[in-house]
């Protein structure tokens, strides 16, 4: 299975600058969570999701792969 999620976490996390343990820093996880989460080890869960998405200035359909 596609890891979409991880995918555009890891590219928003990249186009932006920014290192794993500086986003995990603003979401408040630690920088082995944002790797899970890269990597399609585990996914975050919902109140985790919002986070990246305000975070990133993002929809939680373009961040879950559900529009371009």
């Amino acid at each position: 299975m596609e890891n979409i999620l991880g995918t555009r976490i890891r590219e928003l996390r990249r186009e932006r600058g920014i290192s794993q343990p500086q986003l995990a820093a603003a979401i408040g996880v630690s920088k082995g969570v944002i790797s899970f989460w890269e990597n399609g080890i585990n996914e975050p869960k919902a109140s985790y999701i919002v986070a990246l998405c305000k975070f990133f200035g993002v929809s939680s359909d373009y961040l879950l792969g559900l529009e371009s």
